[in-house]
């Protein structure tokens, strides 16, 4: 009797996969949206399961060490190890093709810099401060100088979560770095003891008014009420969608981020492609003159590059007037963390490496590169290509993608849908549970001080004590074989202005160092 009752028992099981598959096949052949599933009822579904599964597959299956994009394999596994301060090293020599179109070559001095005792920062040994200071051309009420020459680049919060902020906040404050706020606004998880660079574009989400104008009275008291924002970065446009407003799904618009921004919640969010506050070069300047003056800091602009002629422009009107940004942040074309469409992220703005050279000639010209601050953001988290920023004029690295994996990014590619599930690019409050924040707070200083010991290696070993002393005479790309291979002057057609240097400890009392020398006074 028990084996009768357990064979209709499993008669019944498969009499009801039959049905639903039956009525799958039904509802496949009945729809017309789909033309695979129509023609190849439920198998055709296996489909839509392998494309869906593809970038997982070609990630870990298939996808050699250094074929990936936009991180490989070694990249990542490099900032991961650097920033759990496990082996970073690479055993039998480089797998990398150096005679590849465009590797990068450093060269290297047969005497390498001597680093002497005093030399060395007690409670940072790695202590590596931008050569120059934010401001002081311009003779800004609050000039500052940067205690880090590697530091976060913007990134909302909003687009990344609460606890990836908290993280990498507090992460900038174990390294000495800075952390831009990304044009979302200053959030209570931007305050946590580290240095801030306020940035804003044309949302002008936190300084806005109810109409979405820009108001100077909200700056005013946005930096009154909080004294470790340092600096000031008027977005024009980005590497990833330059010339295309941004959108944040109202999905991830929770009540928080309606409030720090100034919008409704749930409801999607527009950037518009051009501002408000000014339509002409000249009326910028003004506007960047007012924000200074009205809050004593320097005041910066961060785009990509593409035409030279409205920078033209604007280079004529800084030689004439005087007035004009402290800093510049130069954003590539390989840009990454904005979602964007294909076929602005593909083609529209130059790469970094064309885009700073055609930017950095145009201000040496001018005669104006002394008194910029330059700033190179696009896949630059990485020692050897810090080495060739710094050679073609580079002051300061900021970085995106690097430091969000420093705190746990997989490189899933799905930050617009708000399923990462890293919990870094979502405000998914089950996913999010996944940062631990103290332990990957933790990771990314850590990544930021192994990127500078690293970077302050490969300056040593290239004769020199601080990174500004980099000559394009010093990196070579290859175009073919050696005897083609070209110094970085030749390739781009100028030589780095020098910056004036005159030693780590000068560095080292500034007195504009802001937060960190507050930190690690003795």
């Amino acid at each position: 009797m028990e084996s009768v009752i357990d064979l209709l028992s499993s008669v019944s099981w498969w009499l009801w996969i039959i049905i639903i598959l039956a009525i799958v096949a039904i509802r496949d052949i009945v729809q017309r949206r789909h033309t695979i599933s129509h023609n190849y009822p439920v198998v055709g579904h296996l489909r839509y399961l392998f494309e869906s599964i593809g970038p997982e597959i070609r990630q870990y299956f298939i996808a050699s060490n250094r074929e990936e994009l936009p991180f490989n394999r070694i990249e990542r596994g490099w900032i991961y190890a650097s920033a759990k301060s496990e082996n970073n090293y690479e055993g039998f020599g480089t797998d990398r093709d150096i005679y590849a179109h465009q590797h990068i070559f450093i060269n290297n001095a047969m005497i390498p810099y001597k680093v002497t005792e005093n030399h060395v920062n007690a409670k940072d040994k790695y202590f590596l401060p931008c050569a120059k200071i934010i401001g002081a051309h311009s003779k800004r009420k609050r000039p500052y100088r940067p205690a880090s020459i590697i530091n976060v680049s913007a990134m909302s919060y909003g687009s990344l979560s609460a606890r990836a902020i908290d993280s990498l906040n507090k992460g900038c404050k174990i390294a000495g770095a800075y952390h831009n706020t990304g044009e979302g606004g200053l959030s209570p998880y931007h305050s946590n003891g580290s240095d801030v660079v306020f940035h804003f574009g044309t949302g002008y989400f936190g300084v806005r008014t109810e109409d979405g104008n820009f108001s100077m009275e909200k700056m005013k008291k946005l930096v009154d009420d909080n004294p470790f924002i340092r600096a000031i970065e008027l977005k024009l446009s980005q590497g990833a969608k330059p010339g295309k407003g941004g959108v944040l799904p109202g999905a991830k618009i929770t009540k928080e981020i309606a409030d720090i921004r100034g919008v409704e919640v749930g409801k999607d969010v527009l950037s518009p492609p051009t501002h408000k506050a000014f339509s002409t070069l000249p009326e910028m300047v003004d506007f960047i003159e007012a924000i200074a003056e009205e809050t004593g800091l320097p005041v910066g602009i961060k785009a990509a590059i593409g035409k030279l002629d409205q920078w033209e422009e604007l280079t004529d009107i800084m030689k004439n007037t005087g007035k004009g940004p402290d800093f510049i942040t130069v954003d590539g074309g390989e840009g990454g963390t904005g979602a964007a469409p294909p076929s602005f992220a593909d083609h529209v703005s130059l790469p970094w490496v064309y885009g700073f050279g055609d930017l950095y000639k145009l201000f040496q010209r001018k005669g104006l590169e002394k008194q910029i601050v330059f700033i190179g953001s696009g896949k630059l988290g990485f020692p050897g290509k810090a080495a060739m920023a710094f050679s073609m004029g580079v002051d300061i690295i900021n970085v995106a993608r690097e430091a969000m994996m420093s705190i746990g990014c997989i490189q899933a590619k799905i930050c617009h849908t708000n399923k990462c599930p890293s919990g870094v690019a979502t405000q998914s409050q089950w996913l999010q549970r996944g940062i631990d924040v103290p332990l990957k707070s933790e990771r990314a200083g850590q990544y930021f001080k192994t990127f500078r010991k690293e970077f302050l290696e490969i300056t040593h070993a290239a004769g020199y004590e601080h990174p500004c002393q980099f000559k394009m005479t010093d990196i070579e790309v290859n175009v073919d074989d050696h005897n083609l291979s070209a110094e970085l002057d030749r390739t781009y057609g100028y030589q780095k202005t020098t910056v004036p240097f005159k030693g780590m400890q000068s560095l080292k009392d500034c007195e504009h160092l802001g937060g960190y020398k507050a930190q690690n006074k003795a």
